[in-house]
């Protein structure tokens, strides 16, 4: 007890997950804890532990207050390896678990159901460490407020932060409370939003250092930032598209091409089936953490989409066309919506789980496959030291564009492209006799609603019917089964049941896609359902006082603090969504309300986007709708959609469509209805240059 409280500030181990593996073991029920009621299957994995877990909950909270026990507040997700690695040292273990049962409260979270409750505790953990990641493990009084946390532990080490931290509680309470009262204060005050009341001037003097800052981490050679692992980043990646499209910067574009370019041909894409890994381990793309997430794949559809429409490169196309091939036969449920994610791990012949297992290949199993074509596809993929992975494994991994490979290899583009065809279609049926990745089957409202704007996106770009059919149709399934009749929004969905109260990131995407909907269809009930959604976000999130909006609603009461979520991460946070969302519906309804919020809530953030704006990408999309012209465009008439379908060719990202084949009483649509003609006008803040026919014209007047 000398230095009881020595452990708190501890060098934790790197071991922690960005994501990873699934296994429930098949017990009879009457040895089930708690967990076996909830749907989540991270949780349900854990159903069978001796630790005598319950969800997070109004009666698990109670409980520990009751019984005035610590609680043990255990974080992951159904695809995180190590926190798989953790529950087989420790929680599977019957001594740890005695433990755990005798002096704790103990709950397990779903980060990917319960982002609220991991943000509020990886707060705290990263106050108290530096550092977070999963499994988050934290120690907090009964109230919920923390003491202790990390990541992952071995069983030595939890085992003896158990036995301290119990004994500490039992013999020295107040040492407890008044560390838990010190970090709760740090945690409320980690993202208090300073109120900007200058006027700020958004303008291109203003953003060139901005930008010039985030060049100096960016690698021009190989893609992406100059360190390893590698994320995608589609936030930044779309930023960076737009700026240089915006302000001519062609060695901005090259980098954005190239990263979309070098992550194509890398392992972090699955050449045979189609899709994207959560992120890559080396600076080339290479070896990637073999999760797929539909939140990345998502974002890479819609990303991949406005490259093609800037470049026409057939490449882009392509990789759009297999990602959501590969979305539509992995990742979609029956009633239109969309699957959480596949872990990394599968079991080899042998039976021994391992991670990438499902998406590698061996030299011997090529060649019994591709027969001659093996030495062809060899070179095409680098079946060879360029390519090797570890034992003898084999990553498929491009170098060369198709165009440089037939040069050398005596072969026409034609003839390549068919044997790529062929080549594929031979490695998925032989891929599809192997023990698949478990796939985490819930389906969260945020992600889906990304996934839906990536089929809009899709749709605009490539035409495909199919492509707004399933965006029509998730559209529908968050209608009907997520929004309630007083406009509450449900987070989660799974055997038919949504249980969780939605977050601001739900409201947010599933704003954003609706209005990316309405643009592609001009069907005014999803611009009507998008407004309402925003104004019962105003109602129930919105800080008066910060002009911000709360992660929570104001009918949550279980947390010990509201947190407010504004960095851009691997999704745009809920923050800059809904200011770029009040932006566009500021403008479509002529509502000053709207636009004074973004504009002001831009404001707050500006001094950080100066200094750190790598975490505010998506807000320096909101910040050049000011910074450059940004037009409003109507449509009206009765060929419409013929005049969007023709504006679609062309990337415009500075752009506000709307439109409609008949008299509209939208403020932008008003009193442009003529019977027998289409027009198309151009309108900066409701004033409109002369309407045209011909949409050469308008782009004309939208490029100048």
């Amino acid at each position: 007890m000398k230095k009881a409280l020595y452990f708190i500030f501890i060098v934790l181990t790197s071991m922690s997950c960005s994501q990873n593996k699934t296994a429930v073991t098949n017990v009879n029920e009457k040895n089930a804890n708690d967990l076996i009621k909830e749907t989540s299957p991270y949780l349900l994995q854990h159903a069978y532990n001796p630790v005598d877990w319950k969800a997070w909950n109004s009666e698990s909270l109670k409980l520990a207050k009751e019984q005035n026990k610590l609680i043990v507040i255990s974080v992951g997700y159904s695809a995180c390896h190590w926190c798989h690695v953790m529950e087989e040292e420790s929680f599977e273990n019957d001594s740890v678990a005695k433990i755990m049962n005798d002096n704790f409260i103990n709950i397990k979270v779903d980060r990917e159901e319960r982002p609220d409750v991991d943000q509020i505790y990886m707060n705290a953990v990263q106050l108290m460490t530096g550092s977070g990641g999963w499994p988050l493990n934290c120690i907090t009084l009964p109230d919920g407020r923390p003491v202790f946390g990390g990541t992952y532990f071995t069983k030595t080490q939890w085992t003896k932060i158990l036995e301290d931290m119990s004994s500490l509680y039992k013999n020295d309470p107040e040492k407890v409370i008044a560390f838990a009262e010190k970090l709760t204060e740090g945690v409320k005050n980690s993202d208090l939003i300073k109120v900007n009341k200058e006027d700020v001037l958004f303008n291109k003097q203003q953003i060139e250092p901005i930008v010039e800052e985030l060049k100096q981490s960016l690698d021009y050679k190989l893609g992406g930032q100059k360190r390893a692992p590698k994320f995608p980043m589609p936030s930044n990646l779309n930023f960076l598209l737009r700026y240089s499209f915006q302000n001519n910067d062609e060695d901005l574009k090259q980098f954005v091409l190239t990263t979309l370019t070098k992550m194509a041909n890398g392992g972090i894409y699955d050449q045979v089936g189609g899709g994207f890994s959560r992120y890559s381990v080396d600076e080339r793309w290479h070896v990637p953490h073999f999760e797929k997430m539909l939140y990345d794949n998502a974002q890479l559809v819609s990303l991949y989409s406005k490259a093609y429409q800037l470049t026409k490169n057939e490449a882009f196309k392509t990789i759009v066309t297999e990602t959501l091939n590969f979305i539509d036969k992995e990742l979609t449920q029956k009633e239109g919506a969309f699957y959480s994610s596949l872990d990394a791990d599968s079991k080899t012949k042998e039976g021994v789980l391992e991670e990438g297992v499902f998406y590698t290949w061996t030299k011997d199993e090529l060649k019994l496959i591709l027969g001659n074509d093996f030495d062809l596809f060899k070179s095409y993929y680098n079946i060879n030291s360029t390519g090797k992975w570890e034992k003898d494994q084999y990553i498929l991994y491009k170098t060369k564009n198709d165009e440089e490979f037939i040069k050398t290899n005596n072969i026409t583009l034609e003839e390549l492209h068919l044997k790529i065809s062929s080549w594929k279609t031979k490695l998925y049926e032989l891929r599809a006799k192997r023990e698949r990745p478990r796939m985490d089957d819930k389906a969260l409202t945020s992600w889906n609603a990304l996934m839906l704007k990536a089929y809009v996106d899709a749709y605009r770009v490539f035409g495909e019917q199919s492509y707004i059919d399933k965006a029509v149709n998730n559209a529908e399934f968050i209608k009907e089964n997520q929004i309630q009749e007083d406009g509450l929004l449900f987070h989660n969905y799974k055997n038919r049941k949504s249980t969780i109260e939605g977050f601001s990131e739900d409201y947010a995407h599933v704003i954003a896609a609706y209005i990316e909907l309405y643009q592609a269809t001009f069907n005014e009930q999803w611009l009507k359902t998008a407004k309402e959604l925003m104004d019962y976000t105003i109602k129930h999130f919105l800080n008066k006082e910060t002009s911000m909006f709360y992660f929570t609603s104001d009918n949550e009461t279980n947390l010990i603090t509201r947190k407010t979520d504004v960095l851009d991460n691997v999704i745009p946070s809920s923050n800059s969504v809904l200011a770029e969302i009040l932006f566009k519906l500021g403008h479509y309804y002529s509502n000053k309300t709207y636009s004074n919020l973004a504009k002001q809530m831009l404001s707050n953030v500006n001094e950080n986007l100066e200094k750190v704006p790598s975490g505010y990408t998506n807000w320096l999309v909101l910040y050049l709708n000011y910074a450059n012209p940004y037009y409003e465009v109507a449509i009206s008439g009765s060929d419409a959609l013929s005049k969007l379908k023709e504006l679609d060719a062309s990337y415009l990202p500075n752009i506000l469509i709307s439109g409609s084949n008949k008299n509209s009483d939208l403020p932008l649509l008003e009193n442009k209805f003529i019977e027998g003609e289409t027009f198309v006008y151009v309108c900066v803040n409701g004033t409109c240059k002369l309407p045209v026919t011909d949409t050469k014209k308008a782009i004309g007047q939208i490029l100048k």
